[in-house]
């Protein structure tokens, strides 16, 4: 079937892809499962090549995994206002926390894991949670790393480079550290500018050095990226995608349906959560 395709005009295969599209429509509307139809696509061409909107379509379907954002992790301060606080985990909430997880049987997965769930129904293991960080500070290192390593837990830790090594952020000796145990380092550019303000040397300076450097600390490949501030635009997806990255991550807006893999949502976690408030958001934001 594969190499029968290839033989088949580019015109003919972009009608032949219509015609698999709204075979795709009418299965939803019929009930039928989206990866029963996912799955017969690809198993005649890969699903990208043929029609990307279906293979849009099938990550869409897929179940939403938690995924946990996390910044400052300390004590309050009397100067801190009440939107920093969102913030700002203070370090018991934080042990409280990771400890619910744990003991509620949660699983830490990584992005890689994420990926291949979302782009070929891959299984995760039983209540699965990405947790994942942002800014570089020291005490993800210090504090957050301690606690996931007690537990067996894995983290995501998306590092804005113009910090490395500056007092109250981790250094780069670290970062390598956290890659060494099986953390994943992502990329969240260089000084968190918004990427929608980017043009022209912006995608040079705010992901191409970042991402060389970062590569260059932890000898392995920076595949995934989290947008400051949570923000993207059409431009900022292309620009990722041209440059190798599988997947983005967003904050807790919807995500989108032309490019799922790149607007993967998150939460963050304010620092007056609960953990039977965080049981809950993770349920229902997701």
């Amino acid at each position: 079937m594969k190499n029968l395709l290839k033989l088949i005009p580019q015109g003919i295969c972009l009608f032949l892809s219509t015609i698999l599209l709204a075979a795709l429509f009418t299965a939803c509307d019929s009930g039928l499962a989206i990866d029963t139809v996912h799955t017969a696509i690809a198993n005649s061409t890969t699903a990208e090549e043929l029609v990307p909107e279906v293979a849009n379509i099938a990550v869409s379907q897929r179940t939403q995994v938690p995924v946990l954002c996390y910044h400052q992790i300390r004590d309050w301060r009397s100067s801190d206002s009440k939107t920093a606080k969102d913030y700002i985990v203070p370090v018991n909430n934080f042990h409280e926390q990771m400890k619910f997880l744990a003991d509620n049987g949660y699983h830490t997965i990584l992005p890689d894991q994420l990926y291949d769930y979302l782009q070929k129904g891959t299984p995760l293991p039983s209540k699965p949670v990405m947790i994942s960080f942002d800014d570089t500070r020291a005490e993800q290192y210090t504090i957050a790393n301690e606690d996931l390593n007690k537990y067996g837990f894995k983290g995501v830790y998306f590092i804005m480079t113009v910090s490395l090594g500056r007092p109250g952020y981790m250094t780069s000796e670290e970062v390598k550290r956290l890659a060494d145990e099986g953390n994943i380092i992502g990329s969240h550019t260089w000084d968190h500018n918004n990427v929608k303000k980017y043009s022209g040397n912006d995608w040079i300076i705010q992901i191409d050095r970042p991402s060389q450097q970062l590569e260059k600390i932890t000898g392995r490949p920076i595949k995934y990226f989290a947008y400051p501030f949570g923000l993207w635009d059409r431009e900022a997806i292309a620009q990722l995608k041209e440059r190798g990255f599988k997947a983005a991550f967003q904050l807790s807006a919807r995500r989108d349906d032309n490019d799922p893999l790149f607007t993967i949502r998150r939460i963050i976690v304010p620092g007056e959560w609960s953990t039977n408030t965080l049981q809950k958001s993770m349920k229902n934001s997701f």
